[in-house]
C-alpha cells in the first residue's frame, strides 16, 4: 500500500506537466485531462520496477495517447468547420494559480495553436515534445514514426511562426482605443495589411466560423469592436495579450491577438456559447 501511495504521489507531481504536454498536442483541455488519466491507468498495469524513469515514461505514454487521438481525428473528421479555435488558456494579467501557471509556462499563442491544428499528427507531436519540452529528436523519431531529420525540419518550420511577441499588449490597447474613439486611421495603422480575423461562433449563433482577411475587411468590423471595447477585460490568452468580453457577468467572447512588428497580424475569437462558460469560469471568478 505504501508503494502505491508513493507512486500516486509521484504521478500527481508530474500531473501539471503532463497536462501541459497533452493540451499543446490536442488543443482541448478535456481531451488533455483524458490523456493524462489514461497514462495513470496504464501505469497501474505495469509491474513495479519496470519503469526506470517515471517522468520520461509518462511523457511517452501521454504522447502516444495524444498521437492516437490526432490520428483518429484525421480518419474521422467532423463536418468542415472553416476554422476551429482551440480551447484558450486564460489567466488574469497579474498572475495565476499554480495549475494555471503550469499550463501557461512557455505557452504558445492561440494563433499558433490554430496553425498546429493543420499539421499532420506526427509532426505536431514532434514539435510540441521538442520545442515545448526539450525532448531530443532521436527519442521523438520512433514515437512519431519519422526520422530525426524530419522531426527537426518541422520544429524549424513551426518555430518561425511564433516570433515577435514584443509589444503585444500595447498593440491590443491601441486597437481598442482606436475602436472606442471611432478613429479609423488609427485602427488601420495598428492592423497589419494582411491581418486575419478568425471567429469560431458555434452552431448556436447560426454558423460555425467566420474568416476575414485584409486590413479593410477587418477594420470594417470597427462598429462591432466598438460595442465590445467597453466590456473587454484584459487577459492573458495562451500567454499572449488578449481580452475576455462579458455582458452582465456572462462571457460573450475570448479574443486573442498575434502581434508582429508592433502591428496586429491575427485576431482569434472564440464566441461559441457552448464552450465559453468552461474556458472562462476560473478567469471570471478571479
Amino acid at each position: 500500500m505504501d508503494g502505491e501511495n508513493a507512486l500516486a504521489g509521484r504521478f500527481e507531481a508530474e500531473h501539471p506537466r503532463l497536462r501541459s504536454v497533452a493540451y499543446r498536442m490536442l488543443g482541448s483541455l478535456s481531451e488533455a485531462d483524458d490523456a493524462v488519466q489514461e497514462s495513470w491507468l496504464r501505469l497501474g498495469r505495469v509491474e513495479p520496477g519496470e519503469v526506470r524513469n517515471l517522468a520520461a515514461w509518462l511523457t511517452t505514454v501521454v504522447a502516444r495517447v495524444c498521437l492516437n487521438v490526432l490520428r483518429s481525428r484525421e480518419r474521422h473528421p467532423e463536418e468542415p468547420l472553416g476554422v476551429h479555435v482551440p480551447d484558450p488558456l486564460i489567466a488574469a494579467p497579474e498572475g495565476s494559480d499554480p495549475e494555471e501557471a503550469a499550463l501557461l509556462a512557455d505557452a504558445v499563442g492561440l494563433a499558433l495553436m490554430v496553425v498546429l491544428e493543420t499539421l499532420e499528427p506526427g509532426e505536431r507531436v514532434a514539435f510540441v515534445l521538442h520545442d515545448m519540452f526539450a525532448v531530443p529528436f532521436d527519442v521523438i523519431a520512433p514515437l512519431v514514426e519519422r526520422s530525426p531529420a524530419a522531426a527537426r525540419q518541422l520544429a524549424s518550420r513551426a518555430r518561425r511562426r511564433v516570433r515577435d511577441g514584443a509589444r503585444q499588449r500595447a498593440a491590443v490597447d491601441a486597437f481598442f482605443a482606436a475602436t472606442r474613439d471611432g478613429d479609423l486611421a488609427a485602427l488601420l495603422a495598428v492592423l497589419a495589411p494582411d491581418v486575419v480575423l478568425r471567429s469560431d461562433n458555434g452552431a448556436a449563433r447560426g454558423g460555425r466560423a467566420v474568416v476575414l482577411r485584409g486590413v479593410r475587411e477587418v477594420a470594417g468590423q470597427a462598429v462591432v469592436f466598438r460595442a465590445l471595447a467597453e466590456a473587454a477585460r484584459p487577459a492573458l490568452v495562451n500567454g499572449a495579450a488578449g481580452v475576455v468580453v462579458t455582458h452582465r457577468g456572462r462571457p460573450l467572447s475570448v479574443m486573442a491577438f498575434t502581434v508582429t512588428g508592433g502591428r496586429i497580424a491575427a485576431i482569434d475569437v472564440l464566441a461559441d456559447p457552448a464552450r465559453l462558460p468552461d474556458v472562462t469560469a476560473a478567469f471570471l471568478a478571479s
